[in-house]
């Protein structure tokens, strides 16, 4: 088993400070679209938005409460859905990465436990076997939410062709976002807190989020590419 360093007391307590608030907020945005019925018009949204919140946090909600919202019903029975090329492209690239990053998120969670349920190594380290598994799980989850995002809108394709095409739109993607993770990964596993900190730890959850955070702005500039290259679907 490999040594791990522990986080001092204040950082733990800062750590359970922010998962407590994103647990918070992916509970807020689930109860608006479940109890209050804001579901989304395009539905794999409803699990992308408290999703992100797990490592955005509050800015998730704010963002779902501000934009998410307008294309939610009831808003989108009376007024139908918004225009996507009537956007700002911001919003419109922040909805591209999300949505790649929720997918990558819950294959990086799976791989993570699954790494810490049977102690796996690759060249004796443990980080390397969280690499290479968050990438499998990230890439099966992220084109599996591209596929759900892009045949309810082109009704016209089949499934090897909708699965081609989310192949197409987010493998790209979803390696950007994982460079960013990794990045973040290495930095607080190898440097900041080496030998590395231990899973069980609210610390480790922390540095996790700020990591995918990191992997969202790595994201950004090819997203906004896909989407103008009309690989990605504008949200």
């Amino acid at each position: 088993m490999e040594a791990h360093t522990q986080p001092a007391p204040w950082l733990e307590a800062v750590a359970w400070i922010a998962l407590g608030s994103a647990f918070l907020s992916v509970l807020a945005i689930t109860v608006d679209i479940v109890v209050r019925g804001r579901r989304q018009h395009m539905w794999i949204m409803n699990v992308v938005y408290p999703v992100t919140a797990l490592y955005w946090g509050p800015a998730a909600w704010r963002f779902h409460a501000t934009r998410g919202r307008r294309s939610a019903r009831p808003e989108v029975d009376r007024h139908g859905p918004p225009d996507p090329d009537r956007l700002p492209e911001w919003e419109v690239r922040a909805k591209a990465v999300a949505h790649c990053g929720a997918g990558c998120t819950l294959g990086d969670l799976i791989a993570e436990w699954l790494v810490f349920a049977t102690g796996a190594t690759i060249a004796h380290r443990a980080l390397y076997a969280d690499f290479a598994l968050d990438l499998a799980f990230a890439w099966l989850l992220g084109i599996a939410f591209q596929y759900f995002a892009i045949v309810p809108m082109r009704e016209d394709l089949g499934v090897l062709r909708g699965l081609w095409a989310a192949i197409k739109a987010d493998t790209l993607s979803i390696l950007a976002f994982q460079v960013g993770l990794f990045l973040g990964m290495w930095l607080y596993q190898g440097v900041l807190f080496a030998p590395g900190l231990p899973k069980t730890s609210a610390a480790y959850w922390l540095m996790m989020q700020l990591s995918m955070i990191l992997g969202f702005f790595t994201a950004w500039p090819v997203n906004g590419w896909l989407v103008r290259a009309g690989w990605k679907e504008r949200m």
